[in-house]
C-alpha cells in the first residue's frame, strides 16, 4: 500500500439541515458506505479513513469494515475535521478530503488529483474541475440565471493554478451565446500536503471566503496556490446529497447510469 496519501471522509450525524445524513439510504445502501467504497476503489494510491465525532457512526462504519478516527465535536467544517485527523497519521504526507455526501464522485477523479500531487511535490493543494460544454453548460447557465447558488466555478492561470472560485459564473463573457464559452465547474474535493492543511485550519476566515461562503478562498487570500486538475467524468453525472430531497435525484441518476462501483 502506497502510504503517501490518505483519503479522509469527514462525517457528522448532528447536521441541523439533515440529521443522521451519513446513514441515509440510497438504493438500499447508506451514504457513508457508498462514499467509503468510492474511496477504497481508488486503490494503491491511498488508504481510506472515516473521521467522525459520533460513536454510533463509528460502530456502524467499523461494522462494514471501515477504519474510523474520532475527532472533536467542536469543529466547524469538514476541512477542520480532516486537519485534526491528519495529526494522528504521521506516516502520511498527503490528505485527500472526500465529503461524506459525495456519492456520485467517480474514483478516477480522486486518482487523477492524487497522481498530479504525487508527481509534483511542490503542489500544496490540488482540486478537480470539469469543463462544461454542450447541454451541461446550457443547463448550468440557465440554473444560475434563475438564482441557483449551487455550483461553483473556477478560473486558473496557464500553469493550472487557481485565480478565483465563485458561486457566480466566471469568467464573465460579454457574448452570452458564445458556444465556445469557457466555464469550469469546480468539484469540491481537495488534496492537501499535511503542513498546509494544518496551517489552513489555524487561519482566520478571510473577506472573500466570508462573502462567497467558499472555504478554498482562504488559501488564495493568504497567498497559498491551489492547483486545478481538469478531470473527465466520462459521461457520469456530477452530484451530491445536500438535502433530503436530493436522495431521489441521486437515485434516479444511479438507475439511469448504473452504479459507480460494481460491489455497491
Amino acid at each position: 500500500m502506497d502510504k503517501k496519501a490518505l483519503i479522509v471522509i469527514p462525517a457528522r450525524m448532528a447536521s441541523t439541515r439533515f440529521p443522521n445524513k451519513p446513514l441515509a439510504l440510497i438504493q438500499g445502501k447508506t451514504m457513508i458506505e457508498r462514499v467509503w467504497k468510492i474511496g477504497k476503489a481508488v486503490g494503491h494510491l491511498a488508504d481510506v479513513v472515516i473521521a467522525t465525532d459520533d460513536e454510533s457512526l463509528r460502530d456502524f462504519a467499523e461494522g462494514f469494515g471501515a477504519s474510523v478516527v474520532m475527532t472533536s465535536s467542536n469543529l466547524l467544517t469538514g476541512t477542520d475535521r480532516v486537519a485534526e485527523a491528519s495529526h494522528k497519521y504521521p506516516e502520511h504526507s498527503i490528505f485527500f478530503s472526500l465529503q461524506g455526501d459525495a456519492v456520485l464522485t467517480p474514483p478516477w477523479v480522486i486518482s487523477d488529483v492524487l497522481k498530479v500531487m504525487i508527481a509534483n511535490p511542490s503542489i500544496q493543494i490540488a482540486t478537480p474541475a470539469v469543463r462544461l460544454t454542450g447541454t451541461a453548460l446550457i443547463e448550468f447557465l440557465e440554473s444560475k440565471k434563475g438564482g441557483n447558488s449551487s455550483g461553483t466555478t473556477v478560473t486558473f492561470d496557464k500553469n493550472g493554478n487557481a485565480l478565483y472560485f465563485s458561486k457566480s459564473v466566471i469568467p464573465y463573457d460579454r457574448d452570452e451565446l458564445n458556444p465556445n464559452r469557457i466555464v469550469y465547474r469546480h468539484i469540491g474535493l481537495y488534496g492537501y500536503r499535511k503542513e498546509i492543511l494544518q496551517l489552513l485550519s489555524q487561519l482566520e476566515e478571510t473577506p472573500f471566503e466570508s462573502s462567497e461562503k467558499l472555504e478554498q478562498l482562504r488559501a488564495l487570500e493568504n497567498g497559498i496556490p491551489i492547483r486545478v486538475v481538469e478531470v473527465d467524468y466520462k459521461g457520469r453525472t456530477h452530484g451530491s446529497v445536500d438535502r433530503l430531497e436530493d436522495i431521489a435525484i441521486v437515485e434516479a441518476i444511479i438507475k439511469k447510469e448504473g452504479e459507480l462501483i460494481s460491489c455497491v
